[in-house]
């Protein structure tokens, strides 16, 4: 293939999940709702914990944080995808793709971090319950979401200096709805073997690290609860674990789910699918997940849902 200097490069091409123009008005009012129920979901998480004074606690700090991060990373992606579908146009410009990666990253990474967080916030508060309030105090909880936070924009800025470097062909089309790292570095006419072995160490580091600490934690929450001698308390126990869990399922299960299939499916739209189950269904079902699942979470939603109707 043709090589040319990364300066001359203008667009690439968003290629998205198919160019049958028959099913694009049913992909732009699929994408539309589900980002729709992405915002308005997560939001409602938010209003809700911040009108509840008693959801004012770590644990409920860091699932707001969650919520916060879900609609920016799903903001990130979606709406330049249904822009495209609307104006019929897939291009997408360098900088844009640049920054796009940019942004996806940081709330990925944000993203494992807040999970790994919100297992140890669990695990003090089971398995060191006399503790929890000396170990997690507000200032704690901050400083864990910027580290978290710190380490995604760091992570993001090396990895868009390193696309920077990069000589890319002439054949700039993109096989997902989004630009993604790999996918990017892939369509490179230059070297790319050093970004290949840093996204293998990355992935290792920012993903195996908190998933590492999310087993740990939950290897002695398990070890903490069997040892109690009520029911009553084995039950409360697992049920401030059990939103979590499902939500860490989900992440981690589709983000494996996307890496195997792109390493054994040898097609590109398939591909494309598949990316849509880590970066799109995880964030639209999160708040499903915690107001079904958690008692508390329900019923901050019941009193704000009361009262946005009582003010109409």
């Amino acid at each position: 293939m043709e090589s040319r200097n990364d300066t001359d490069i203008s667009v690439f091409l968003l290629l998205g999940l198919t160019e049958d123009p028959a099913l694009q008005p049913l992909i732009f009012s699929l994408f539309l709702s589900m980002y729709l129920v992405t915002i308005l979901g997560n939001l409602l998480i938010i209003l809700a914990i911040s009108s509840d004074p008693q959801l004012h606690t770590p644990m409920y700090f860091f699932l707001s944080s969650l919520s916060l991060n879900d609609i920016c990373f799903s903001t990130s992606t979606i709406p330049k995808m249904l822009l495209n579908i609307q104006t019929q146009d897939q291009s997408i410009t360098y900088t844009g793709c640049l920054s796009q990666v940019c942004f996806v990253i940081v709330f990925v990474v944000l993203e494992n971090f807040l999970l790994a967080v919100m297992a140890y916030d669990r695990y003090v508060a089971i398995c060191h319950p006399l503790s929890y309030t000396t170990i997690m105090t507000p200032t704690v909880c901050v400083l864990l979401l910027l580290i978290s936070l710190s380490i995604g924009i760091v992570d993001a800025l090396f990895n868009t200096l390193m696309l920077l470097r990069l000589s890319f062909c002439t054949d700039l089309e993109i096989p997902t709805f989004f630009c993604e790292l790999a996918q990017v570095i892939n369509l490179a006419c230059s070297d790319t073997l050093i970004d290949n072995k840093l996204i293998f160490v990355e992935t290792c580091i920012f993903g195996g690290f908190p998933l590492s600490g999310i087993i740990f934690s939950y290897i002695h929450i398990v070890s903490s609860v069997l040892r109690m001698p009520s029911s009553e308390g084995k039950h409360k126990a697992f049920s401030t674990c059990g939103s979590h869990l499902s939500v860490f399922s989900l992440f981690y299960g589709t983000g494996a789910g996307v890496y195997i299939s792109s390493a054994v499916i040898d097609s590109s739209r398939k591909t494309a699918v598949a990316s849509v189950m880590y970066t799109v269904v995880p964030s639209m079902l999160n708040p499903f997940i915690y107001s079904l699942r958690n008692r508390d979470t329900k019923e901050a939603l019941r009193k704000l849902i009361g009262s946005l109707a009582s003010l109409l």
